[in-house]
C-alpha cells in the first residue's frame, strides 16, 4: 500500500520552500539588482544607485568601443576553445585510457583529479614560479638542455611574449581531472556486455570506442562541455594571480570586470550581465549539438 505522503504532492513545497527562498535571496534577487544596476550610475562600491545613467543604455553602447572588452572577449573565446579540447578533450582520452586499465586504475584516478583540490591561488603561485623569468623552471631546464645559451645567460620571459601560453596552461592543466571524473562514471555505466557483443562480432577496439562508447557517452560529454564553456566565461582566480591588474593582451572578461568593480560599479554590473547572456546562449547552443534525437521524443 502506498504510503499517503506520496499521494500528497502539496507536501513537497514544505520541502522545497527553504530551498527555494535561499536562491530568491541569494541568486534572483541579486541577478536582477545587478541588472539594473548596469543602468544607473553608481561610482564605487557600497554606494547605492542615485540616478539612472543618460542615457539609461550608456554602459552597453560603451562596451561596443572598449578596446579592452574586446580584447577580453577574444581571449574569452580562445580560453573556450582551449578548455572544450584541451580539459575535455584530455579528459576523455585519460579515460578512455584509465577504463581499459585492470590494475592500479585507482591510483591513476587519484593522481589525475588531484590538482583539482589545489587552491587556484596557490596554483596560480605556482606556474609563476615555473614560469620565472629569471630562475625559473622552465628556463633552467631549457639552458640545462642546451636549448638556451647558459653562458651568456639566454632565458625567455614567458609571461611577456607567449602570455596566454603561459595563463592556459595552468587552467587546463587544473580541471582535467575534474572532467576526468564525470567522463568515467559515464564509462562505468556502459555495460560491458555490449564490448563482449561486438568483439564477437570482429569489431577492433577503435570502432568499439566509436560506435559504442563515444554515442553512450554523449551526455556525459555535452556537460562537460557545458561547464568547460561557462566555466570559461567566468574564470578569474587563476589568471588574476599570474597577471595582478592584468596585462594589455591578458584580459578576461572575469578579470576585466573585477577590475572595474571598485572603481565604476554599474560598468562592472553590465559586463557581468553580457558574460551571464553570452554563457547562457552557448549553453543552449551546446545542449543542442549533443542532443540525441530520442532527447527531442516527449
Amino acid at each position: 500500500m502506498e504510503a499517503q505522503i506520496y499521494k500528497n504532492k502539496k507536501l513537497i513545497w514544505i520541502f522545497l520552500a527553504p530551498a527555494f527562498g535561499f536562491m530568491l535571496v541569494y541568486l534572483y534577487y541579486p541577478f536582477v539588482q545587478n541588472i539594473l544596476n548596469s543602468f544607473m550610475h553608481i561610482k564605487y562600491m557600497g554606494t547605492a544607485g542615485g540616478e539612472w545613467n543618460t542615457p539609461w543604455y550608456k554602459n552597453y553602447v560603451t562596451l561596443l568601443s572598449d578596446p579592452k572588452m574586446r580584447t577580453a572577449l577574444v581571449n574569452t573565446v580562445i580560453m573556450i576553445a582551449a578548455t572544450i579540447f584541451g580539459q575535455v578533450g584530455i579528459a576523455l582520452v585519460l579515460a578512455l585510457m584509465v577504463s581499459n586499465i585492470k590494475k592500479g586504475a585507482g591510483f591513476f584516478r587519484t593522481v589525475f583529479f588531484f590538482p583539482i583540490v589545489i587552491s587556484a591561488t596557490a596554483l596560480g603561485l605556482l606556474f609563476n614560479l615555473v614560469f620565472l623569468y629569471d630562475k625559473g623552471m622552465i628556463n633552467q631546464f631549457l639552458q640545462f638542455a642546451g636549448i638556451l645559451n647558459r653562458e651568456s645567460n639566454q632565458l625567455i620571459d614567458w609571461k611577456s611574449k607567449y602570455a596566454m601560453f603561459t595563463m592556459l596552461t595552468p587552467v587546463i592543466w587544473q580541471y582535467v581531472g575534474f572532467y576526468f571524473v564525470i567522463l568515467l562514471t559515464g564509462l562505468a555505466g556502459i555495460p560491458e556486455d555490449l564490448y563482449e557483443s561486438a568483439t564477437i562480432d570482429g569489431a577492433t577496439k577503435w570502432q568499439c570506442v566509436r560506435y559504442i562508447t563515444l554515442p553512450l557517452l554523449r551526455n556525459s560529454i555535452g556537460t562537460c562541455v557545458i561547464l568547460a564553456v561557462t566555466g570559461a566565461l567566468k574564470v578569474f582566480d587563476l589568471p588574476w594571480t599570474m597577471f595582478v591588474n592584468g596585462m594589455s593582451n591578458t584580459w578576461l572578461t572575469g578579470t576585466y570586470m573585477y577590475s572595474k568593480v571598485y572603481s565604476d560599479v554599474d560598468y562592472a554590473s553590465s559586463i557581468a550581465v553580457v558574460i551571464v547572456v553570452i554563457g547562457v546562449i552557448l549553453s543552449n547552443i551546446v545542449n543542442r549539438l549533443f542532443q540525441t534525437k530520442d532527447d527531442y521524443q516527449v
